[in-house]
């Protein structure tokens, strides 16, 4: 008898000693989960749901719906659905536990299974929108998989690890960088994030070297990173600022998503700093995105004034401080989440959403400006850029429908990999370069692109001075380079319509108001001002710049070598001078505008740096007189008489004709 009891009362303790720890367990998931820790607070919610007695339904059916929300918010979907099947096998389902076992079983494919929970989310509460909304996606999202589409996928194995990747971004002149985030073992930190399990993401970044191949993905060795959680970078359109997220750490509260923003210096990013959107400290500001022309800051946020959940905002980028908030609205944002916008460059706005029919999870639509200018229509680009689980993060390869996205399809752990998609349609692209004329390139240049469809756009121009513009069949285009300092340069095209992705190129060089222009390729009769045939392409473009800037007027002036009487050479190049003016005079530029002069000698060439890269044995600066000359080796001698035997001109005026009216 004392044996049984004894029994009973070890059999007593024990019991106590779990419902202590099962307490303990408890109380410390609800403060992780308060902090939004939800890795950490399932690991204790699970500790407190196995140290409850089976007998303990009601407990044990309450603690499972802790546990499934802590799953369904880290992506572990197959933990999320069972735990909801025991939050509903201990009848403790409340009113959205059906709805949120349906998403998790869209997460896995079931649509089947996930039509019927949806059903009966929309029978218990049929005000739930979402619920609606869910069971069309789970009706249409076998189809859509049935269809597919034109765009194929792979998974980008250079780029991925055994962890999170996430949110490419493709950067550089040539799209030739690739940043993401990633919360591999090699980013900054030791610590495990309480909300992941992983440590915090940090922006790490690909180039393509000499052969166009990725190199192995490294992390940005700047002060851009830290030890907090940095992701899901944007860039401006110059690619000089670079926007993202930042998520701090904090032992004793919540910790909300900030947009930090940081500069390019050479190659090297500065520390970020906070971009204030508005005073309102208590919500998440991420997911950056800025529009093609470079106006307007997109943004996720579930401030106050939205429509529920996360929303998609913008800001206006003004250069003397940020302009106001406004909200996207219908039929952008839902009672869902929207999130990760980017720009493809011809203004459409991609973005992930689970408050539109989707395949599962977030899944990627396209918002393209509706005929009106102010509105969308929203666009579902289907299977397989789509998946069953979160699809986002799009960056595209210049104006093709190439690039790269993320998903989590497939992935156990709900981690996010990178992958490449391709979508071969019909792109009709002008690439062009703004350049100074036996210069280098104009990055301050702009583009005044005009078409016959009503196109009238203003393009600046990259780091490189190109620019790139997506142009329709049937248009016909004109084309302005200028830059301040320079004269304008046109060019025309008239666009066909085309069976395959084509590319125009076009080149703009500028001539300088301020420094003498080389006009190349002027050839004369031996000891003679008589033009050669092949003379006439430069001059006939000489005279294409003059109409094209019609209130200038100029010097025209020939140059000879040192050798021979000087007085001969400058009156021969006085000849030439007056022979290249009648060719312009005789094909319509007025003679007031230009001044032949033959100087001879007298004005010995002066070396660009531009010439430096053809002959490295000259030097910038250098010039060309009669003593540098016979200093050097006899072929290098031959090349600095040629150089010296030239014609150019020199901009006089800006303003010919302007004032004869009055």
């Amino acid at each position: 008898m004392q044996t049984i009891r004894t029994i009973l009362y070890m059999s007593l303790a024990v019991l106590l000693m779990a419902a202590c720890g099962a307490d303990a367990a408890l109380k410390k998931g609800d403060k992780f989960y308060a902090l939004g820790e939800y890795y950490d607070a399932s690991t204790q919610y699970k500790k407190a749901y196995s140290a409850t007695s089976s007998k303990e339904r009601e407990l044990r059916g309450k603690r499972a719906l802790k546990l499934a929300e802590c799953y369904r918010r880290i992506n572990y979907t197959q933990k999320a659905v069972a735990a909801y099947n025991n939050v509903i096998r201990y009848k403790q389902q409340d009113s959205m536990t059906y709805f949120r076992l349906a998403q998790q079983l869209m997460k896995t494919g079931n649509y089947k299974e996930a039509a019927k929970n949806f059903q009966l989310a929309v029978d218990s509460t049929p005000h739930n929108r979402l619920a609606k909304v869910g069971l069309k996606a789970a009706k249409l999202a076998p189809q859509w998989k049935e269809a597919g589409s034109q765009y194929t996928v792979k998974k980008e194995t250079m780029f991925n690890s055994r962890r999170a990747d996430y949110s490419p971004m493709l950067a550089g002149d040539n799209f030739d960088q690739l940043f993401f985030s990633s919360t591999r073992n090699q980013v900054q930190g030791d610590e495990l994030s309480g909300i992941t399990g992983t440590k915090n993401a940090d922006i790490m970044v690909s180039v393509k070297d000499e052969n166009g191949k990725w190199t192995r993905p490294e992390v940005i060795d700047s002060e851009l990173n830290s030890d907090n959680d940095e992701g899901a970078c944007c860039f401006s359109p110059d690619g000089k600022t670079m926007y993202l997220t930042q998520c701090t750490t904090d032992a004793t509260s919540p910790r909300y998503a900030t947009i930090v923003s940081s500069n390019r210096s050479d190659a090297s990013w500065s520390k970020p700093s906070a971009v204030i959107i508005t005073k309102d400290t208590l919500s998440t500001y991420a997911h950056p995105a800025v529009s093609p022309d470079g106006e307007w800051l997109y943004f996720v946020s579930d401030m106050p004034g939205g429509l529920g959940g996360y929303d998609i905002w913008r800001m206006q980028l003004l250069k003397n401080g940020n302009g106001p908030v406004e909200n996207l609205g219908a039929p952008v944002n839902t009672e869902g989440d929207e999130m990760f916008p980017t720009f493809r460059p011809n203004g459409d706005l991609y973005f992930s959403s689970d408050g539109h029919p989707g395949m599962g999870g977030l899944d990627i639509f396209i918002a393209k400006p509706d005929t009106t200018g102010t509105g969308w229509t929203i666009e579902h680009p289907g299977y397989p850029l789509n998946s069953q689980g979160d699809d986002f993060g799009m960056t595209f390869e210049g104006l093709r429908n190439q690039g790269f996205f993320c998903s989590n399809r497939g992935d156990g752990k709900g981690w996010d990999h990178i992958y490449s998609f391709v979508n071969p349609e019909i792109v009709q692209t002008v690439k062009g370069w703004v350049y100074e004329q036996d210069g280098y390139e104009l990055p301050q240049a702009v583009v005044y692109m005009v078409g016959n469809d009503g196109t009238n756009l203003k393009l600046n121009v990259k780091g490189d001075g190109s620019f790139t513009q997506e142009i329709k069949p049937h248009v016909d285009y004109v084309m302005l380079g200028t830059c301040k300092g320079y004269l304008n340069h046109k060019e025309q095209i008239k666009v066909e319509p085309v069976t395959e992705s084509e590319e125009y190129v076009l080149q703009f060089p500028l001539a300088s108001i301020t420094a003498p222009v080389l006009i190349d390729n002027i050839f004369y009769d031996f000891d003679k001002a008589t033009l050669r045939p092949e003379s006439t392409a430069s001059l006939d473009e000489l005279i294409k710049l003059l109409e094209e800037n019609p209130n200038v007027t100029i010097e025209l002036s020939a140059h000879c070598d040192y050798r021979g009487p000087a007085q001969y050479n400058k009156q021969l190049s006085q000849r030439r001078a007056e022979a290249v003016v009648a060719y312009l005079i005789e094909h319509g530029i007025e003679k007031e505008r230009l001044s032949p002069v033959g100087y001879g000698k007298e004005k010995p060439k002066t070396v660009k740096k531009k010439l430096t890269e053809k002959h490295p044995f000259l030097h910038e600066g250098d010039v060309l007189t009669e003593e540098f000359i016979k200093n050097l080796k006899p072929e290098e001698q031959d090349v600095c008489n040629q150089l010296n035997r030239r014609t150019e001109f020199i901009v006089l005026r800006t303003t010919y004709g302007m004032f004869k009216e009055q």
